[in-house]
């Protein structure tokens, strides 16, 4: 698409607030295009729903504003909710808390925990695992004769399984954990959604919980080699990480571990079939995988912000940011700037460099990245090849949501080998 057309720029800002526009391709990115062009760091002071808060819409102002993780601060906004679920947040804060939510040193503490279990010598040791898990979703495929709900049937379960196996947890949970995390980052969305309210949510959250509690009491009775017995027992200063911490160490790793990476393989799908031409050249050129990994990861861009609030004042792109103001650091945005990306409209599987930020930058950078791109590679490494032919069933479709969310139906026709 171009981002010439005329967008009126208060409208453009906020866009960013709207979760249905994050499912209409064409409307966000002629918005988002608009800001960069117009106002890279523009003031959206949307509705009563919402507290004001700066769009950081270039790719230079979200890495300047992510390298200063101590002047730009996840606390008290992590993430973009009504004005309502930002005072219940407030009220309620220890209990909401993920690592995406605390800042050093606590974050640094808690992320240490997990953080060897997602380097890639570890990961090296579960590529034999990815490999097979991928090579069952792509038989699974096979076995639907030739018509299936891409997105629903094979995206969403296979980095599921990944991740909960790392987790050691049985297959026969994976239903339950699915639909919590749907609910989780579903809420704007009214076909995943358990509810908008607050106290919804809460209770969404008080269900996982709920459930690795359990998980905990059994690890620390009786420990194994897995994950999960890592987060049960695992001491800072000597104590035991609080119920709550404990459970939202599970939480981000089970929800953000698969939801972002099978956006990235539905969206990734779907981009090769609007473009057959980098589909015939993956076919020719299967060393180019890791390249349109990274490509699928920069165009659909899974988590679409995080929120950060100054801790001083501060000149960003020109505008002056005062101490206590927050800023939405917008990640599709960042992946489309002309600045850094030539014609970036373009899907290119060969795309080099690619400095895409789907991944965040600097102390927040995502823990689950090289796992996510090692699923992403074996999916594409297995389906590729077998992949006779592909057309769409129907129409693809989108959550609505203004933090994590892809493609949540691709139906499919195709013959598979």
């Amino acid at each position: 698409m171009s981002g010439g057309t005329h967008v009126n720029i208060d409208d453009a800002g906020l866009t960013l607030a709207d979760p249905t526009a994050y499912a209409d391709d064409q409307r966000l990115h002629a918005a988002l295009s608009a800001l960069r062009r117009e106002d890279p760091v523009h003031l959206v002071d949307p509705l009563p729903e919402f507290n004001p808060f700066w769009a950081v819409t270039r790719h230079a102002d979200v890495i300047e504003v992510e390298r200063q993780h101590e002047t730009f601060i996840n606390e008290p906004r992590p993430i973009l909710v009504s004005a309502a679920q930002d005072r219940y947040t407030a009220e309620h804060g220890r209990m909401l808390r993920t690592l995406v939510h605390i800042d050093d040193p606590e974050h640094k503490a808690m992320r240490s925990v997990v953080a060897d279990w997602f380097r890639p010598r570890a990961l090296r040791e579960i590529e034999v695992d990815v490999r097979r898990l991928a090579k069952r979703s792509v038989d699974k495929m096979a076995e639907l004769g030739g018509e299936c709900d891409f997105a629903q049937e094979v995206a969403v379960d296979y980095p599921l399984y990944v991740i909960l196996s790392l987790l050691g947890l049985p297959e026969t949970d994976f239903p339950r954990i699915l639909q919590l995390t749907q609910e989780l980052f579903g809420s704007d969305d009214a076909e995943l959604r358990r509810g908008r309210s607050p106290e919804e949510l809460l209770q969404v959250l008080l269900d996982f919980f709920d459930y690795f509690n359990r998980i905990t009491a059994d690890r620390r009775a009786n420990p194994t080699g897995d994950l999960a017995s890592t987060i049960a027992n695992a001491r800072i200063d000597g104590e035991h990480l609080s119920d709550a911490d404990v459970a939202s160490q599970y939480v981000i790793i089970a929800t953000a571990g698969h939801d972002t990476t099978s956006s990235t393989i539905a969206g990734g799908l779907q981009a090769l079939m609007t473009y057959p031409g980098e589909m015939d050249r993956l076919r020719r050129f299967p060393g180019l995988i890791p390249s349109a990994v990274e490509e699928m990861i920069r165009w659909v861009t899974p988590v679409k912000e995080f929120m950060r609030t100054a801790t001083t004042d501060y000149e960003l792109g020109g505008k002056r940011i005062e101490a206590g103001e927050s800023l939405l650091l917008c990640y599709p945005s960042a992946n489309r700037d002309e600045a850094v990306f030539d014609d970036p409209f373009r899907f290119d599987v060969g795309r080099d460099p690619n400095r895409h930020l789907s991944f965040g930058f600097g102390a927040h950078v995502c823990l689950g990245a090289t796992l996510a791109r090692m699923e992403a590679r074996a999916l594409f490494a297995e389906l590729v090849p077998r992949l006779q032919w592909v057309e769409p069933a129907g129409e693809p479709e989108w959550s609505d949501t203004t933090f994590v969310g892809g493609l949540k139906h691709l139906p499919l026709r195709y013959s598979i080998t």
